[in-house]
């Protein structure tokens, strides 16, 4: 059902812990690939409402929408590590 490179962001709403799969919309975030990556594996929360979405971005989600999951199960910190991009090429 899913693939290993599927990537998943959480976001609370109404108490509930909503999964998206924003895979699809990497390429396409106005901020930015690094912006959704840092936010997988973990709440999303605080990433998604900091920075000020409007009614349309958060109307988008709805096309990601997986499901719902047991807040008790979620890590505090996200467990993707960017690269270093001081490495030579």
């Amino acid at each position: 059902m899913f693939e290993e490179h599927d990537l998943f962001i959480l976001v609370s709403a109404s108490f509930v812990q909503q999964v998206y799969d924003v895979t699809k919309y990497l390429k396409d975030h106005p901020g930015g690939d690094e912006v959704l990556l840092s936010a997988t594996g973990k709440d999303a929360t605080d990433d998604f409402e900091d920075v000020g979405h409007s009614d349309s971005a958060r109307d988008m989600l709805d096309q990601y929408y997986v499901g719902e999951i047991d807040i008790s199960t979620i890590p505090t910190k996200t467990t993707y590590k960017p690269p270093n991009s001081n490495q030579d090429k």
